[in-house]
């Protein structure tokens, strides 16, 4: 059960050390409430004065024997009583995958890491516009735009080390997967340089979930056993054309609009069919998401008005998402039509 209470101006006792409280401080004083924090059930050790009937008391599992006689007495006396996690260990960068950009596709460990983050560096393609609801962390926008870079990768990786030095739980957020042409290797890289204590978690990459989004599944038993990912950011080489076309299966292409004229011509020098399907699905789970269908032959004049963030898809699965969606379609009219003469 997940309870809504407006704590504005309400007296709170937090009951926990200094370390593993100091996230639910955080989250309760952003809250608007008043807040007093008891760091020991020994002494009653306390950081100023304590609110004499306190609104709800929030006991933080910081490990510490002997806080239940008090937690009873404050249920004896009808004041709630709320639980909460401790902060992590302090001094540590956490990489998050975002995924496409939606709150639905955080996993539950991205949640986590959020939650007991100090302060989050968060990319675009994130959902970054639901840090507040999920964070009381410092947020801290370092996205990089095509041709802008806010703060340079090496600025990025210098920051995240510094805060993790200075004993913050850092959250980097980044879009999809941090090692899916993420650059999460190198943020790994610069942590471990540092000695600074680094994991990872994994994230919904927008290779497999925008297509998703579109009706488009990456693979589809008779039709493709295998995928390829690639980055559309800079044009390949003839070598690659060549391997991509001769190998079969789907290719995804990730932010490949900018490179599409010469994706095409180049897989069209390889030998691939002018009327082998693609896709451009923009702006996956996110407000005015389109698909534009076409064939390899045509693609370049259909997507001209396509942008970024996008995803490509090629190959004959995206026959398969016509042929399911023609279907739906049918499905619905004869629905329609049958409701109808129901009606007359």
């Amino acid at each position: 059960m997940q309870l809504t209470i407006d704590l504005t101006g309400r007296d709170v006792l937090v009951l926990g050390s200094a370390t593993a409280a100091r996230q639910a401080l955080r989250r309760y004083e952003a809250a608007g409430a008043v807040v007093y924090r008891l760091s020991s059930p020994e002494g009653l050790e306390s950081d100023g004065p304590l609110p004499e009937n306190p609104f709800l008391v929030a006991a933080v599992d910081d490990g510490q024997p002997g806080w239940e006689p008090l937690l009873q007495r404050c249920r004896d006396a009808g004041i709630p009583v709320a639980t909460e996690p401790a902060a992590g260990p302090a001094g540590h960068v956490t990489l998050i995958g975002g995924g496409p950009g939606t709150p639905d596709l955080l996993t539950a460990g991205a949640l986590a890491a959020l939650r007991d983050a100090d302060v989050v560096f968060y990319d675009r393609l994130a959902p970054y516009q639901e840090l507040p609801a999920l964070t009381s962390a410092e947020l801290i926008d370092v996205g990089k735009r095509p041709g802008h870079h806010k703060v340079a990768q090496g600025d990025i990786e210098q920051l995240m080390v510094d805060a993790a030095l200075a004993g913050k739980n850092v959250a980097r957020l980044k879009g999809g997967d941090p090692y899916v042409f993420g650059r999460g290797g190198e943020e790994v890289a610069a942590c471990v340089a540092a000695n600074v204590p680094v994991k990872v978690i994994s994230g919904v990459t927008s290779a497999i979930s925008v297509p998703a989004a579109a009706g488009i599944p990456v693979t589809h038993r008779e039709v493709s056993h295998l995928f390829t990912v690639v980055s559309g950011h800079a044009p390949l080489t003839e070598k690659e054309h060549t391997h991509l076309a001769g190998l079969g299966g789907t290719i995804v292409v990730l932010m490949g609009i900018g490179t599409l004229p010469q994706l095409v011509a180049g897989l069209s020098r390889a030998g691939m069919d002018p009327a082998m399907p693609m896709a451009v699905v923009e702006r996956g789970y996110r407000p005015g998401q389109r698909t534009t269908i076409a064939d390899l032959g045509t693609i370049v004049n259909a997507a001209s008005g396509c942008s970024n963030p996008a995803v490509l898809v090629i190959g004959e699965v995206v026959r398969v998402a016509e042929a399911n969606r023609n279907q739906a379609e049918s499905t619905a009219e004869l629905d329609r039509l049958a409701a109808s003469l129901l009606e007359a």
